[in-house]
């Protein structure tokens, strides 16, 4: 009930394509920016928003901003810098289909059987290249392991993640190195639930599920200076580096930078990006829990080598233990994710809802009154707020409700960051 009336007020209401400013992108040649305008007398420009698995083939669905597009097509993925012919085209009406040989600007349609295009890729005319606006996905701040519960299931289990992970750009899919797991991350408990149920009901694989783990990162708090030799004599030619690197905070978000300020061929120009390799080598696991390090800069200052013993696999192993010693001097601490929370209660239940937030180590950073119910807006470590969505329901007789969103990460208390490590380290 409802749907229609809305739909009618939407073409009664909001404003025309003509009435709002032309879509502005990127041409992918000059990077300068390009407009597209509402019509289908100019170039082809249409942004795939969505990607859904089907019997029949993958589907694609996209909105057309300029231009037409006809059955039979070769189209440019700008994105990815492919090309893809379009097959079948149709219009999705709820859970029926109307086959069409040709859309125009405005509409949504869903196209059958792209072979290299996800979510967020821009597919335009060949000759008038652009990038619509991309999608920005957030790194996943939940994981779990999970396996099937029969070997038989396994190959079925690994086809139907690659799926669901390429329908949900923000669900990722990995195998942990050491134990050989699956692991499954995304943005919240509930978003790795709905994955898992899906993998039940649609795709019939009984799994197993592990507890729920936070994505922990780490970075650094001060600047420290490193100098490092790595000689190693074997008989033969031998391996001889020596490195003089600058690790540093960076900003936050810059994840990680290098810099060399190398003069004189003190380090030859060949053996830089083995050094490089071997810092971002070390990135993947940090000295304090082993989790992921971010936000550092790191700047070669100095080094020395030797005509017969210096290779890049030598700069290399000198660069992953120069790092691993400047990480340890230079303040590593745990940083966790928190997510911003607004829950929607009845007046009556505030005061105990509040309570709880803090109890979670939450900063509630205000109340408001939306229609007859209040909103509390606060900042929660997603570490608290497992099992959070029943703590709710009980405590307002099932009438709050609450959404979260990933927002930053934030240095961990060091009463929680012992904990943590103790946890990781057994």
């Amino acid at each position: 009930k409802g749907v229609q009336t809305l739909l009618d007020a939407v073409c009664a209401y909001l404003p025309s394509p003509l009435d709002v400013p032309p879509i502005k992108g990127i041409n992918p040649k000059t990077g300068e920016e390009t407009v597209r305008k509402a019509s289908d007398d100019e170039p082809l420009a249409m942004l795939a928003f969505k990607i859904m698995d089907d019997p029949y083939g993958v589907l694609t669905f996209a909105r057309i901003y300029s231009g037409k597009l006809s059955k039979g097509t070769t189209v440019l993925n700008s994105t990815r810098g492919k090309t893809d012919r379009i097959g079948r085209m149709v219009l999705m009406h709820s859970n029926s289909r109307e086959e069409i040989s040709e859309a125009y600007a405005g509409d949504i349609l869903a196209l059958v059987g792209l072979k290299d295009t996800i979510t967020g890729d821009t597919l335009c005319d060949m000759g008038k290249p652009v990038i619509l606006e991309k999608m920005e996905f957030p790194e996943p701040v939940i994981e779990k392991a999970i396996e099937p519960l029969t070997k038989a299931d396994q190959e079925k289990m690994g086809m139907a993640l690659a799926k669901l992970a390429k329908e949900d750009p923000s669900f990722y899919v990995s195998t942990d190195e050491e134990s050989g797991q699956t692991i499954v991350k995304g943005m919240g408990e509930l978003h790795l639930d709905i994955k898992i149920d899906i993998l039940k009901r649609e795709h019939n694989i009984g799994v197993n599920v592990g507890a729920p783990q936070v994505a922990y990162r780490e970075t650094i708090t001060k600047a420290t200076e490193v100098d490092y030799t790595h000689k190693k004599q074997t008989g033969g030619s031998g391996q001889f580096a020596r490195l003089k690197i600058l690790v540093e905070p960076g900003e936050k978000g810059s994840g990680f930078e290098f810099e060399s300020k190398v003069v004189g061929g003190n380090v030859p120009r060949e053996y830089i990006p083995g050094v490089e390799k071997g810092l971002q080598s070390v990135l993947g696991a940090g000295t304090v829990a082993g989790f992921p390090v971010v936000d550092i800069k790191v700047t070669l200052l100095d080094g020395a080598y030797h005509e017969v013993d210096s290779s890049a696999i030598a700069f290399e192993i000198a660069a992953r233990a120069a790092l691993r010693e400047a990480l340890q001097k230079a303040g590593p601490i745990l940083l966790e994710p928190i997510m911003k929370v607004e829950v929607v209660t009845p007046e009556e239940y505030l005061g105990g809802i509040i309570g709880d937030l803090n109890s979670r180590r939450g900063m509630v950073s205000g109340t408001e009154i939306r229609g007859n119910a209040q909103i509390v807006n606060a900042m929660v470590p997603l570490a608290n707020m497992f099992g959070y969505v029943d703590n709710l329901r009980s405590a307002s007789q099932g009438r709050a409700a609450y959404t979260m969103q990933f927002d930053h990460y934030s240095e961990v208390p060091r009463n929680v960051a012992e904990e943590v490590m103790e946890k990781y380290a057994s």
